[in-house]
């Protein structure tokens, strides 16, 4: 079998390219599957490399335009490296990729992955709407990444006979406690704790932090964020201007060697989410890895549905700083509940969420075609 993948890019940086990349090692080392991928680059020229059994193709890009970058000549490639290909896998959104697709009508089954409906462009949308319409009526197996998505997507909604839900996965083993990790996590506990809160994430309007930071009014914790974005600047004036900078910590991107002990040395890690552009929150799994409550907002994709409400930890309205204070109190004066709560998230990640079970069930997407 010969699968060919269609992304904007690819790396272990971010949630879309993360599942790809996971995904096509997996399954081309787990069932010799020939994996393909074209990708936009980062730079003015083509570049072909190997990762493991993958070939990435890496398309000659100018700057991004309303986020996403331009390569003139994908339709070009997509043609001709479609050739003897038996499956087409789109990762949306990637108009770019769609709009490939439609010009040339390469052969190959389609699969799509939909990570997300396009949120911010919304004027764009308007026009570009009508041909994922028309790409997605000519999908054969549309990949939600949880029930809500395909309740709640405008697109997904008119689709739901192709929808299958198959979620994100993460490598469960990265987040085992080592003992360089434990060490690193007793040293962040003892500098920031007891009562540690945690984010890490991009700094963007849709992640809520602001609100979370305002909240800390009312909780006797030390809240860590750890990210970057455009509104690092605004945020950090935020907390100076109510007096928190005792309570808040900002650190910027860490690699996943620093990161991870901040997982294990946390008691709460917190998604306070405000709109649909937070699809999945897979910062989630990697917290309830390590055995955490989480704390997270009730959006209609599907941050609620890897959260589950008094199971996982607990899930309050976006946007209600006072609702995310309770909450965060409930369970910061309740360790055995908090425990409790971690516990079973670790539970639920082994179980559903690992980047082998992800493997496994779209690789029986691919057969099911095939057959």
């Amino acid at each position: 079998m010969k699968v060919l993948h269609i992304n904007k890019l690819y790396s272990l940086i971010g949630g879309v390219e993360n599942h790809l990349f996971y995904l096509s090692h997996e399954i081309s080392r787990k069932y010799n599957v020939s994996m393909k991928v074209i990708v936009c680059n980062s730079k003015f020229r083509n570049e072909k490399v190997r990762s493991g059994n993958v070939e990435i193709l890496k398309l000659a890009s100018t700057p991004k335009i309303l986020r996403m970058p331009i390569a003139p000549a994908f339709p070009l490639y997509l043609k001709k490296e479609s050739n003897n290909i038996d499956i087409i896998h789109f990762h949306h959104p990637f108009p770019l990729g769609e709009m490939s697709y439609l010009l040339t009508r390469p052969l190959g089954r389609v699969v799509v992955t939909w990570h997300s409906d396009i949120i911010s462009q919304k004027r764009s949308l308007k026009v570009y709407s009508h041909f994922l319409l028309r790409f997605l009526k000519r999908a054969d197996v549309i990949l939600a990444t949880s029930p809500n998505y395909v309740e709640y997507s405008p697109f997904l909604s008119i689709f739901r006979d192709k929808c299958e839900v198959i979620p994100l996965g993460i490598d469960v083993e990265k987040f085992r406690l080592t003992q360089r990790t434990e060490a690193e996590a007793k040293r962040i506990k003892s500098l920031y704790g007891p009562g540690i809160l945690l984010y890490i994430g991009k700094l963007r309007y849709y992640k809520g932090i602001e609100y979370l930071i305002r909240a800390m009014k009312y909780i006797e914790a030390k809240l860590i964020i750890i990210g970057e974005g455009p509104l690092g600047l605004e945020l950090k004036e935020l907390t100076n201007e109510l007096n928190l900078l005792k309570k808040i910590k900002f650190f910027d991107h860490l690699s996943d060697e620093h990161l991870i002990p901040f997982y294990h040395a946390c008691d709460i890690f917190i998604l306070p989410s405000v709109s649909r552009s937070e699809a999945f929150g897979i910062v989630q799994l990697e917290a309830m890895a390590c055995g955490k409550p989480v704390v997270s907002t009730n959006l209609p994709t599907g941050v609620p549905f890897v959260n589950q409400h008094e199971k996982t930890g607990l899930v309050v309205p976006p946007k209600d700083i006072k609702a995310l204070a309770a909450a965060i109190n409930v369970l910061l004066a309740n360790p055995d509940l908090s425990r409790k709560y971690g516990s079973y998230a670790k539970r639920r990640v082994e179980n559903e969420f690992t980047k082998e079970l992800v493997a496994d069930r779209v690789m029986a997407v691919y057969r099911e075609l095939m057959n």
